[in-house]
This record gives structure tokens, sequence and C-alpha cells, in this order.
């Protein structure tokens, strides 16, 4: 189990610092700027907590693997983060329009991939709670 929590560390890491190219992918300069200045800085900001919420994250299961398998304390963190990506997988569902995938092979994928990625982190998650 701890190889698949570390797993899940590069993972996250890797999502972590995939946030540091959305500005550019998704163009918020252009598709930002008929928004309020605070809407737009919310993007930015929020955008950099996500990453480094998604850094934390990884470095909690790079670093802390065996404690989040052999301790009570690192069950009970292991829930918390199984509920947050059972809630991140329930959003990519019904959070997102099913319009700015359907029928698009690259979005499709990508949605497919990340539907995978949120599953299999909240599968070992929750794993680790309930089977340690």
């Amino acid at each position: 189990m701890e190889t698949q929590i570390k797993i899940v560390g590069i993972i996250l890491m890797v999502l972590a610092l995939l946030h540091s190219v959305f500005p550019r992918y998704f163009n918020w300069v252009t598709e930002l700027r008929d928004v309020s200045l605070v809407n737009r800085q919310m993007m930015y900001v929020h955008t950099f907590f996500i990453a480094l919420t998604l850094g934390l994250m990884s470095c909690l299961c790079l670093t802390s693997a065996h404690d989040l398998v052999a301790t009570k304390l690192g069950n009970r963190i292991a829930f918390g983060l199984g509920i947050f990506w059972t809630a991140r997988l329930v959003i990519q569902f019904f959070g997102y329009s099913s319009d700015l995938w359907k029928g698009k092979r690259l979005e499709s994928t990508v949605h497919i991939i990340f539907s995978v990625l949120w599953l299999y982190m909240s599968v070992v998650f929750f794993m680790i709670y309930f089977y340690y």
C-alpha cells in the first residue's frame, strides 16, 4: 500500500506543477479580460492555492506513506483525503457540463483519464482507512 501512496504522491506533484501552465493554456489574459478585477484575481489566487494544496498532499504521500498506513492519525488523514478525492470525482461528472467533452476526442480522453485518476486516489485513501 505504501507504494500506491507514493504513486499517488507523484501524480499529485505532476498535477500541482501542471497548474502553472493554466493561465497560458486557457488564455486567461483574453478570456478573463471582461470579468471584474476581483474575479480575475480570484482565478489566479485560487489556482495557486489548489496547486499548493496538491503539492502539500504530494509531499505528505511521498514522505509519510508509512505513517498514513500505520498510525491512527495517518488513517484519519487518509479518510479525509478519500473524501476530498471522491468529491472531486463527483464534480468531474456533475460540476462540469458534458458539452465540454462529449463528442470531442481529446477532451473526452482527458475527462476519462482524470476520472480514473480521481477514482484511483479515492480508492487508495479509503483502502488505507478501512483496511489498515
